[in-house]
């Protein structure tokens, strides 16, 4: 079976090959990340420390998954090797600004025999911590031979990657077998693993991180600054269109348009979900008669001088401070369908938040806000036109919702805590299992 696996991974390779190889020539993309990928990399000094964990977050939003679990691993063993792993180089970036106590960042390899034996020689853990669905076979086969301890925390099941697991649930209930424990976000994610075939007294039910990571995050002093380097004053309204896909940012400046008219010095702050479509977005505002725009990299150089009533987000890790800023919010990848985004870190701020129909990816975070009052969904833009009037025109009713959203964000934090004492709970049981030996 893991024949066939690393067949299909070497196919996929010579697939892609091409085409990623012309994205680092030609555009400059996965340079910094390919060479540690291929297990290229420079000599360093061993990394001291006991007991020696090895986390694995993908990218942008399983990094802020990760970061309390860190924390409190940390407090648990302030002497400990903790490495945390990333693919994308977003999630690296974001790793460097947030995660300072990781013994060291590293870029996680392909999942590649050869390569994952080079990592896991170096690194020596005690236990390989994923977070949420990173379930690599090769790893976690070679972890189990080595004697590591392999868990999933903040395990999660999106519908789109359920249909795929299960159809092919023959491998990964061989896969997933391998893993010591799963701490599952919800009980429908569970019931999702123990369909693909997990055991079920290897899953427990712990909650979703992101909830304690969001509200260590939300930090009133920083939005005092942020409002003098954008000239935002407390007074002024403010959408903030978070995570926008294609397809999303025409909607979004129809509306401003359009609110426009009843507010004039409403600003909009307009953050595409992939910064690299910033020149792209930036030809979409002013073709749509919008000239007074200020990309957000440029803010501390310009704003005072230039007034801008469009704010367009082309850096990486700042938009969760600029739901500060909002009286209403937008969240993206729902009006498209791309499953939604995090509707959790404006709501941490107070924020009601709006969105589109399709948020398959953040059906419990979706259920929760919903039931304060602090979500709507709309179908299209005149829905949110609507919505948005509606909330602005009755500030009372707007501040309800959106202090029913910072209660309900509060009221669900606590996992990283229950998912560290689990982290601790194996290596602990290791620990005495060597001892007997």
């Amino acid at each position: 079976m893991f024949l066939i696996y690393n067949l299909l991974l070497w196919l996929s390779v010579i697939i892609l090959v091409p085409v990623y190889g012309a994205k680092i020539i030609f555009g400059g993309k996965y340079r910094r990340s390919i060479g540690p990928k291929l297990g290229v990399v420079s000599p360093e000094p061993e990394i001291p420390g006991s007991p020696r964990i090895w986390l694995h977050a993908v990218s942008v939003g399983e990094v802020v998954a990760a970061a309390p679990i860190i924390s409190s691993l940390r407090e648990k063993f302030p002497q400990a090797c903790i490495v945390l792993s990333t693919s994308t180089e977003t999630g690296q970036e974001l790793a460097r600004k947030s995660v300072d106590q990781a013994s060291r960042l590293i870029y996680y390899p392909l999942d590649f025999p050869f390569i994952i034996r080079k990592y896991l020689n170096r690194l020596k853990p005690d236990i390989f911590v994923a977070v949420e669905t990173e379930i690599w076979p090769n790893l976690i086969r070679m972890c189990r031979d080595d004697g590591t301890a392999v868990v999933l925390v903040n395990g999660r099941i999106s519908p789109r990657s359920f249909r795929r697991y299960h159809a092919t649930r023959f491998f990964w209930r061989r896969v997933l077998g391998m893993v010591d424990k799963i701490g599952a976000i919800s009980d429908v994610d569970a019931g999702r693993l123990r369909e693909i075939g997990v055991p079920g007294r290897r899953i427990t039910v712990l909650g979703n991180t992101k909830f304690d990571s969001i509200l260590n995050r939300v930090d009133r002093a920083a939005e005092e600054t942020l409002r003098t380097e954008l000239n935002c004053p407390p007074d002024q309204k403010v959408l903030v269109a978070g995570s926008t896909h294609p397809g999303e940012e025409t909607a979004i400046l129809y509306v401003f348009g359009e609110l426009l008219e009843r507010y004039p010095d409403l600003k909009l702050i307009l953050a595409p979900r992939h910064v690299d479509r910033a020149e792209e977005v930036l030809s979409l505002i002013r073709g749509n008669g919008f000239e007074h725009v200020l990309p957000l990299s440029k803010a501390g150089k310009e704003s005072a001088m230039q007034p801008a009533n469009v704010i367009l987000v082309d850096v990486i890790g700042e938009l969760f401070r600029l739901y500060s800023l909002a009286s209403v919010v937008y969240c993206g990848g729902s009006l498209v369908p791309r499953g939604g985004q995090n509707i959790i870190e404006p709501a941490a701020w107070g924020k009601v938040v709006f969105c589109g129909p399709h948020m398959e990816d953040f059906t419990d975070e979706k259920n929760l806000l919903e039931s304060t009052g602090s979500l709507i969904t709309v179908h299209n833009e005149r829905e949110l036109l609507q919505g948005i009037l509606s909330l602005l025109e009755n500030p009372s009713e707007l501040s309800r919702r959106g202090e029913a959203a910072g209660r309900s964000v509060a009221a669900s934090a606590g996992a990283a805590r229950k998912y560290a004492e689990l982290i601790t709970s194996i290596l602990e049981k290791r620990t005495r299992s060597e001892r007997k030996v």
